[in-house]
Order: C-alpha cells, then sequence, then structure tokens
C-alpha cells in the first residue's frame, strides 16, 4: 500500500515537499512515479526514480523546480516542490512499479497507487 501526504495550499512561488509512504512490500525493489492529475485533464507523470535511487526522470515542466528522491529505509519516497505556479494545482499520487527497476512515464506502467494529495497554488 501506498500513503501519500503534504499536499496544500501554497502561494506561488511557494513550495511543498510530498511524502509517498510504502507498507506491505520490499520498497527498495519499486521504481516510484508521482503523477498528478488537474480536473478535466490526464493523469501525467511529474517524476520518477528507479529502485537505487540513482536514476531519476522528470517532466518537463517540473524539471529544474522538482526533486524525487527517495530513502529506503524509512520507505518513502519524496517530491520536493520548488517555485511552485499556479498550474501545478492538481491532484498528486504516487504510483509503484515492482517488475522494472527504473521508472516509466505512462501510468499503465504502474502496479500499485497511492490514494492522491491535493495541491493548490494560489496566484
Amino acid at each position: 500500500q501506498l500513503q501519500a501526504c503534504g499536499g496544500g495550499l501554497v502561494q506561488a512561488g511557494g513550495f511543498l515537499r510530498l511524502s509517498c509512504a510504502a507498507s506491505g512490500r520490499t520498497f527498495s525493489s519499486v521504481a516510484v512515479g508521482w503523477f498528478r492529475q488537474a480536473p478535466g485533464s490526464q493523469r501525467e507523470l511529474v517524476a520518477g526514480i528507479s529502485w537505487s535511487g540513482h536514476a531519476t526522470l522528470y517532466a518537463g515542466t517540473a524539471k529544474g523546480r522538482f526533486t524525487i528522491f527517495r530513502d529506503n529505509a524509512k520507505n518513502t519516497v519524496y517530491l520536493q516542490m520548488n517555485s511552485l505556479k499556479p498550474e501545478d494545482t492538481a491532484v498528486y499520487f504516487c504510483a509503484a512499479r515492482s517488475t522494472v527497476e527504473y521508472a516509466g512515464r505512462d501510468a499503465a506502467e504502474y502496479d500499485y497507487w497511492g490514494q492522491g494529495t491535493q495541491v493548490t497554488v494560489s496566484s
């Protein structure tokens, strides 16, 4: 199971750190992705990280502002979001895939999903 938290309301230019905590499996053997979905839009990848944490990928809109990292000892993956913009407003989900070492960009590649946490950025 995955539990996402850390969302909230923040002003443009502010920051948030999202957390995705896992239970019930060996967390170090899953790649994790953070996705987001705004009303009327498709779910899109924001950032992903490999089993070891050595390989990451980012959406173009996140690159340079967001950082994904993990602490396998705590079974947690984080998404540090800086310089937030109103267009970052969405429900953010974390997801895990257990059969491939690296994160992917397609939501269909992931096996397990957290419940989502709302991020709202005001202008």
